[in-house]
């Protein structure tokens, strides 16, 4: 096999990128894997623990009920996922395949809502939600409805699918409804299953940005019963003191479902991708 010299700055470049992505995480592993005794402020740092312990994943495990955070976050995660899915899609399908007057300012706007982050917004919504009584209700589903609402739809996903269904040929519709398929046949039966990638894709993004949230959640949830995990792991910060070995332990603990997410989904991460970039 001949080198190519010509892409070797471009593999080191990508290289020491990746190592400089890859490294807070490596250096949070070694910090939750530190003994009581050894310094993890200490310079020059040290990455391989000489102190080596798994005593602060236990420990955190006793300092607060991770296994209720864990399930919170999976329900309000999960929750998020699935409208999100099911909401782009339908939003989607019109304005890929439908005629309709005000089609492409009706896009345009929806894409122009990407520009506005959710803090400029947070107040009026986190209004409404008082108003809604969906703030905070431990024991009712409506606390969680509270949590999952506001992120239940994105521009992002609408655009996603809304490429991918445009990479469906019309003829795969118009054959639907000649063998008797209505609109919501079409969509749903034919349709829909061609674009099980980008789904994927939506479903990835999606899961782990909802799984990370932390702005939202600690603003809306008040009752230590309903934190989630970025929450709950961030109530083992004290105004005094912080013991950021069990903090480290806790955030590999939250990382490690988005990991599983991701490799259980993989194999449709590229090609949907892939397809979300077809047509415009």
């Amino acid at each position: 096999m001949k080198l190519n010299l010509k892409n070797i700055p471009t593999h080191l470049i990508l290289i020491i990128v990746s190592l400089l992505s890859i490294f807070p995480f490596i250096w949070l592993l070694s910090t939750s894997l530190k003994g009581a005794g050894e310094n993890i402020f200490a310079y020059p740092p040290t990455i391989i623990p000489n102190d080596f312990t798994w005593a602060n994943y236990a420990g955190v495990w006793q300092k607060v009920d991770l296994m209720r955070y864990f399930i919170n976050s999976m329900i309000v995660a999960g929750g998020t996922v699935l409208l999100n899915l099911i909401l782009s899609s339908l939003a989607a399908y019109p304005l890929a395949r439908m005629d309709f007057k005000g089609k492409k300012i009706t896009f345009f706007a929806i894409l122009a809502t990407i520009m506005v982050p959710f803090q400029a917004i947070m107040l009026p919504v986190y209004l409404i939600t008082l108003k809604l009584h969906l703030v905070d209700t431990f024991g009712n589903v409506m606390g969680f409805i509270g949590l999952i609402m506001p992120f239940a739809v994105s521009a992002f996903g609408i655009f996603l699918m809304r490429q991918a269904f445009l990479a469906i040929p019309k003829e795969m519709e118009e054959a639907a409804i000649i063998d008797g398929c209505n609109v919501f046949q079409v969509f749903w039966k034919v349709l829909l299953p061609m674009v099980k990638p980008t789904l994927a894709v939506l479903a990835i993004f999606t899961f782990i940005g909802s799984w990370g949230e932390f702005l939202w959640p600690s603003i809306v949830l008040t009752k230590e019963a309903m934190y989630t995990l970025p929450v709950g792991v961030n109530n083992l910060q004290g105004m005094f003191s912080s013991n950021w070995r069990y903090i480290a332990a806790g955030s590999i603990i939250s990382t490690i479902p988005i990991i599983i997410f991701f490799l259980a989904m993989q194999r449709y991460f590229i090609s949907g991708e892939n397809e979300g970039a077809v047509k415009g």
